[in-house]
């Protein structure tokens, strides 16, 4: 079951990108342009993650996070256009886990709401989802514990980076992956910018070992990667 993520946010533009991008992850999205609407949700859904704009009209989303804070522990990331410090202990101080300010990348903000629900599952093991040991698509094998990895069943000696890459993909198959987004997904928080060729250096060594004319890796032109289906 996707994990089900609430967005607040009454500039539309900003929460319609965000529910875009989330969708695109697969997860399941509610999303909100009022407090009142975001409240209601709350009290009738199961969710996962909450995504709180602070600068509501009416009730603050530092409201929406206290009142949530009373029944539920699943993550909270505040989104505000103010970067002051003030604001952010604030929200901390009411149980927020993480505090993004306007403008952000969207994919950071991806980035974030993978780690905070993977170190929510981590201490809250009944709501994992549970993942596979073994990846396949066509020709390629992949032991998720074991760190295998076969194309055809001959076997692939992979660096952790390239095996991390390809496991992205796989666990991604179909949809296409953004350089950046791989980049975030191995390396966190590093700094990324367009012109960072480390991702493109690891597919072209990925795709050496895959072997000539495999065409596991396509290259979506201006987008990303995705494994062929």
């Amino acid at each position: 079951m996707p994990e089900r993520i609430l967005v607040v946010d009454d500039e539309k533009e900003i929460a319609d990108l965000v529910e875009l991008y989330l969708r695109n992850e697969n997860y399941e999205v509610y999303k909100f342009y009022t407090a009142r609407e975001a409240l209601a949700c709350i009290e009738s859904t199961e969710l996962d993650l909450a995504i709180l704009d602070v600068m509501l009209p009416g009730v603050t989303g530092f409201a929406i996070c206290q009142k949530l804070r009373e029944r539920h522990n699943y993550p909270v990331i505040m989104l505000t256009a103010k970067a002051e410090e003030t604001d952010k202990i604030t929200g901390l101080t009411l149980g927020a886990d993480d505090y993004v300010a306007k403008p952000f990348r969207p994919l950071e903000l991806v980035a974030r709401v993978k780690a905070q629900l993977r170190r929510y599952q981590r201490y809250n093991p009944a709501r994992a989802a549970p993942e596979p040991d073994v990846l396949e698509q066509g020709g390629l094998w992949m032991d998720v514990k074991t760190h295998q990895c076969q194309a055809d069943g001959r076997p692939l000696a992979l660096t952790p980076t390239e095996f991390s890459i390809l496991r992205i993909l796989l666990e991604n198959k179909g949809r296409v992956v953004s350089g950046e987004e791989l980049f975030h997904q191995i390396w966190q928080d590093e700094y990324y910018t367009k012109s960072n060729n480390t991702i493109t250096v690891h597919i072209r060594h990925l795709r050496e070992k895959l072997g000539p004319g495999a065409g596991y890796i396509k290259t979506v032109w201006g987008v990303g990667y995705q494994i062929e289906t």
